[in-house]
């Protein structure tokens, strides 16, 4: 077996409120729906909304940390289509710029790009 993709699943009170959140304001692309289960894309990333109650999981109590190539612009995007920021793009110790925002449930997704060197001026190893 060779694995090839995942998907992360959040559970989400309002399936059709958060497919709106994920597409109008950060840029997915509907996949897939199968009732109250749908599958969303952002380039290579899958999510999964699950808005069943077959799978109780808690809500809002998901998170996902999605590696880019850039994320200043694309927070500037989303931030002025409404999304829920919890913390501005910013060099981190760690090595990676990010920032995190929320979706309406409380679920909550970091985007990040790799520093050429580290936040206190060292190069990355």
């Amino acid at each position: 077996m060779t694995p090839h993709a995942s998907a992360t699943a959040f559970q989400v009170t309002n399936l059709e409120r958060a497919l709106r959140y994920y597409t109008d304001v950060l840029g997915f692309t509907e996949d897939f729906r199968f009732g109250q289960y749908a599958g969303i894309k952002l380039g290579t990333v899958h999510l999964h909304l699950n808005g069943n109650e077959t799978h109780l999981k808690p809500v809002g109590g998901s998170a996902l940390y999605i590696l880019c190539d850039e994320v200043d612009a694309y927070f500037e995007t989303i931030q002025a289509k409404g999304a829920i920021a919890q913390f501005a793009p910013m060099d981190e110790p760690y090595g990676m710029r990010d920032f995190m925002i929320a979706d309406p449930d409380g679920n909550h997704v970091n985007f990040g790009c790799e520093l050429q060197e580290t936040a206190d001026g060292q190069p990355k190893n």
